[in-house]
């Protein structure tokens, strides 16, 4: 075996494919159901294995509100999927995802190693943890009754000057 300065070239040369890590995190439209999103997943997840590929986990994010409307969509349903997989199956993947009218927006990213347990959006936070909207002040506690205030005459220590109509 020869040192090459492209990795996995010589594996190559011997017909075996690199399979390397990829996540990838797909929208899907509001109108379809969770059942019709999960059989998406199904699909591309045969698409992966049929290229010889790997699908480890898959989370399904729910219904999001998007930040911008992407084709008159104002939500959709946000899936995750760590993939083990050559390159040719990446872009099998994704060319069927630019067919299909039910993707709205997708991204894959190649990872050194995938996460263990579940990802950030799926973490839920503990409520202790949250900054307060009202951020740290103290409680004022029970302020009691202030009684009746004084009418506020003047604004200020100059008596105020009556107005003189403009015709």
């Amino acid at each position: 075996m020869g040192l090459s300065a492209v990795p996995g070239e010589d594996n190559r040369k011997k017909g075996k494919a690199i399979m390397a890590l990829y996540e990838h995190v797909f929208l899907a439209r509001q109108d379809m159901s969770a059942q019709q999103v999960d059989a998406l997943v199904e699909q591309y997840k045969g698409v992966i294995e049929a290229h010889g590929g790997k699908v480890g986990r898959v989370e399904n994010w729910g219904l999001k509100s998007l930040t911008y409307r992407i084709n008159k969509n104002r939500k959709a349903h946000y899936a995750l999927m760590d993939i083990e997989a050559t390159g040719e199956a990446i872009h099998e993947m994704e060319r069927q995802m630019r067919i299909n009218e039910d993707v709205l927006r997708y991204m894959t990213i190649a990872v050194e190693a995938h996460e263990e347990g579940p990802s950030a959006m799926m973490q839920k936070r503990d409520r202790d943890d949250r900054p307060r909207r009202d951020g740290d002040r103290p409680d004022r506690g029970d302020r009691g009754d202030r009684g009746d205030r004084a009418p506020r005459e003047g604004f200020g220590d100059r008596p105020r000057r009556p107005r003189e109509d403009r015709a």
